[in-house]
């Protein structure tokens, strides 16, 4: 009797057991099921990053945007637009570089609280920094380059990437300012100031971590003191001793400054020891055999690129070069983009000597009057070669009736007559005639012949 109740206790613990196992799958099978979607996204990420590495662009790009696209929920949505980028900028090439830049300003856009979002700035500003050319070609890519790290030191200055972005910001800057450099020399060398002037003006002002920034700051003395502006080259050779003091121009200048009388001033601290860490920073620079390689290479030579002191952060202008604007009556004034735009258009002064140029021209008001002869004339004229002063804000054309870049031929029309010539006679003289065009020269003659006949 116990034995059979025994073996149906036994058979029906069996079945209990059974059943609670079969619960037991039963119940694990939809678990399975939803971490393996879950996981989807997960997989196809890996398999993108997979294909990245391995310099699959095109397979990868497909992952990550079929993961953007499907999954827009999924934890993994914004390393998938950020890894999206990257792929584009590890391609490179002009239109890959194009890509990356969008694709990281759109992912800033997006996530602009991420801590990738510096990541990204930094990587904009990289993209435009490896297709920035030489500084005597086009500075596009340079000055996007440069708005792209200011962008990040004033937005990031705390993240372990600023270090980076101000040494580069430090060396896209040494790219425009030995552009503007250059273009300076050139015209200085020619002793045509008013185009040099504005240049310099402008580069001594805003680049001052540039490696020729004492020469500029020479060229702008030189200038002054050449135009017999001695008080204005006393403020840029003082500059160059006081910021500049171990340039080997610092002592010329303080001898500049003993001949003018002015006082000379003393070395600034920071300065000194900027340029002393700058002499004892390492640097690579090419060597003899790497010269050639050099010159076939399309990028810029950033070795002589400043690694001390803070790079300027204030935003390009939008124009830096020579403009036309209304001045007073019926003028023009021809303005040159200076420093800090401060510049004193009355007295001629520039104050602190980071004016602007500024050059006014008023149409037919300072025109000489022509003679009998009808050629024009020019009292007190300083000679035809003679450049302008540079610095000076209104210059009168009987003081420089032959500068350069001045208005036309005094006395003449649009026609190049002159006034006094402007109406043509049957029985002219030689000297009324210099104006005249040959062809109203041969119809005058005709006229004649056929009288006289």
């Amino acid at each position: 009797m116990y034995t059979k109740f025994n073996w149906l206790a036994a058979l029906a613990a069996v079945i209990v057991l059974a059943g609670c196992a079969g619960q037991k799958t039963a119940t694990a099978k939809p678990d399975t099921t939803k971490t393996e979607s879950a996981e989807a996204d997960k997989v196809l990420y890996e398999r993108a990053l997979n294909d990245l590495k391995h310099n699959r662009f095109d397979t990868s790009r497909l992952s990550f945007q079929t993961l953007i696209n499907t999954y827009p929920d999924s934890e993994y949505l914004a390393k998938a637009k950020l890894s999206l980028a990257d792929s584009y900028f590890k391609e490179g090439g002009a239109t890959g570089l194009t890509q990356a830049v969008a694709q990281y300003q759109d992912f800033i856009t997006f996530f602009p609280f991420l801590d990738e979002a510096a990541y990204a700035q930094m990587q904009v500003g990289m993209a435009h920094y490896r297709r920035m050319e030489k500084s005597d070609r086009d500075r596009t890519e340079a000055l996007e380059a440069e708005a792209a790290f200011q962008t990040f030191i004033q937005k990031y200055p705390q993240t372990e990437l600023a270090p980076k972005a101000e040494q580069r910001l430090r060396e896209v800057q040494e790219v425009l300012a030995d552009g503007d450099y250059r273009i300076a020399s050139f015209y200085y060398l020619r002793r045509i100031d008013k185009a040099a002037a504005p240049r310099l003006l402008d580069l001594v002002a805003r680049y001052p971590l540039y490696s020729d920034a004492d020469h500029a700051n020479w060229m702008l003395g030189s200038i002054y003191e050449r135009n017999k502006r001695n008080d204005m080259a006393s403020t840029y050779y003082a500059r160059l001793v006081k910021e500049y003091p171990m340039s080997p121009l610092a002592a010329q200048a303080k001898a500049k400054l003993v001949k003018f009388g002015a006082p000379v001033p003393d070395a600034d601290p920071t300065a000194m020891a900027r340029m002393q860490r700058e002499q004892e920073t390492p640097r690579d620079r090419p060597g003899f055999l790497k010269r050639p390689g050099e010159l076939l290479k399309s990028g810029p030579d950033v070795s002589a690129a400043a690694r001390v002191g803070m790079p300027n952060l204030t935003p390009q202008a939008e124009d830096v070069t020579d403009t036309l604007s209304p001045g007073g009556g019926a003028g023009l004034s021809v303005v040159a983009a200076g420093a800090n735009g401060g510049g004193n258009t009355s007295s001629g002064s520039t104050g602190s000597g980071t004016g602007a140029y500024i050059q006014s021209v008023s149409p037919g008001a300072t025109d000489p009057p022509a003679d009998a002869s009808g050629t024009a004339t020019n009292s007190g004229a300083t000679g035809a070669n003679d450049p302008p002063a540079a610095g000076s804000s209104t210059q009168d054309q009987a003081g420089q009736g032959g500068q350069a870049g001045s208005t036309a031929d005094a006395g003449q029309n649009a026609n190049g007559n002159s006034d006094a010539s402007s109406q043509p006679s049957a029985t002219s003289t030689p000297g009324s005639n210099q104006g005249e065009s040959s062809s109203k020269k041969k119809k005058n003659k005709k006229q004649a012949k056929l009288q006289s006949q």
